[in-house]
């Protein structure tokens, strides 16, 4: 199945809505295809900075990549989804994921698969505007149109985030999109396509049917090596979470174990001191525009659907942006136009 290969960037939850929307226009400006806003704890809520970038954007796709059903219910979640779609005139998408950090407020998660199964369906019974009952263990819905009010879309478009086998498995069944963030490594684009296959094939859906995205930091900068240097401080803050993830890579443990206690002690120049630089190019987009280049042509080549370039995007959010719309994305585009 052959779907059309996107570029888009997404932004941390810590900006104002002034720059929210500046930095949106500008995306928009310079031809992305999507701009996504993380939902991370302990930054501001998604849909804030996303109302404004749909008031300042005309054409891009904005979603918040992802929320989780652990700090929002299926009804908040739904509203939050109509509202973005209608000031967006339909540009929204809807990302879901497990939830990271949550132990940190005494949230224990069990049975991520069951539960985010069954939201996905209290979701999309909501915005349908069904009258009937969603029988459910986690989020039951009495009879009765709960959402009082107009719908603009009733089938948002969904992104799963995930790296593992049973939420891709799910993500094949229900997802348009899957989306594994931390990762640059063209290796594991083929791992992805097999879990979804097996969700795909259970829903009788053609293969390929989801597309993948690849979301990673991303610093650019004419100087590249000076942006490789950066892009190590941030990587070296959460590759000890997401290495052991992705089977493709074998690093030690111990150095992982290391890395992290430096970052905890706030050492994070020794930390990135030993993120080697085919480690760094797995996990994060860094150096030149050229080079940001080369990195995204490789997951394309891989099967990757959409690159998403994440935060902090190059010494300013503004700059990085600039450079990567202005020198990487003409080149992708010309690159994708021969295939």
């Amino acid at each position: 199945m052959t779907r059309r290969r996107e570029v888009s960037v997404a932004f941390q939850g810590n900006k104002t809505l002034a720059e929210y929307a500046a930095l949106a226009e500008l995306a928009e400006h310079l031809g992305f295809d999507a701009v996504g806003v993380y939902a991370d704890l302990g930054f501001q809520p998604a849909i804030v900075p996303l109302l404004a970038m749909a008031r300042a954007t005309r054409r891009v796709r904005l979603g918040p990549a992802a929320l989780n059903t652990w700090l929002l219910h299926p009804v908040e979640i739904a509203g939050q989804l109509a509202a973005l779609d209608a000031a967006s005139n339909g540009r929204a998408y809807l990302g879901l994921a497990r939830g990271a950090w949550l132990e940190a407020i005494g949230i224990e998660e069990r049975a991520p698969v069951a539960r985010l199964r069954e939201a996905i369906g209290a979701i999309r019974h909501l915005l349908a505007g069904r009258e009937d009952e969603f029988a459910s263990d986690l989020f039951p819905l009495p009879a009765g149109r709960l959402l009082r009010y107009e719908v603009a879309r009733p089938d948002i478009p969904l992104l799963i985030g995930t790296w593992g086998p049973k939420l891709a498995a799910l993500a094949g069944e229900v997802a348009d999109e899957v989306k594994i963030g931390g990762s640059t490594n063209p290796a594991l684009v083929p791992v992805m396509r097999r879990y979804l296959a097996i969700g795909e094939a259970q829903a009788r859906r053609p293969l390929g049917t989801v597309g993948i995205v690849m979301g990673a930091v991303t610093v650019v900068d004419e100087d590249g090596p000076a942006a490789r240097t950066r892009a190590r401080q941030q990587v070296a803050r959460y590759l000890p979470v997401v290495a052991p993830l992705d089977p493709t890579v074998d690093l030690p443990v111990d150095l992982l174990r290391r890395m992290a206690a430096l970052v905890a002690a706030r050492r994070d120049d020794e930390a990135a001191a030993m993120v080697p630089d085919d480690v760094l190019d797995r996990f994060a987009f860094s150096g030149t525009p050229d080079q940001i280049v080369r990195q995204t042509e490789a997951l394309f080549a891989a099967g990757a659907t959409r690159v998403e370039f994440g935060t902090p995007h190059g010494f300013t959010d503004a700059a990085g942006v600039t450079l990567l719309g202005e020198r990487a994305l003409p080149a992708l585009r010309e690159t994708l136009n021969r295939a």
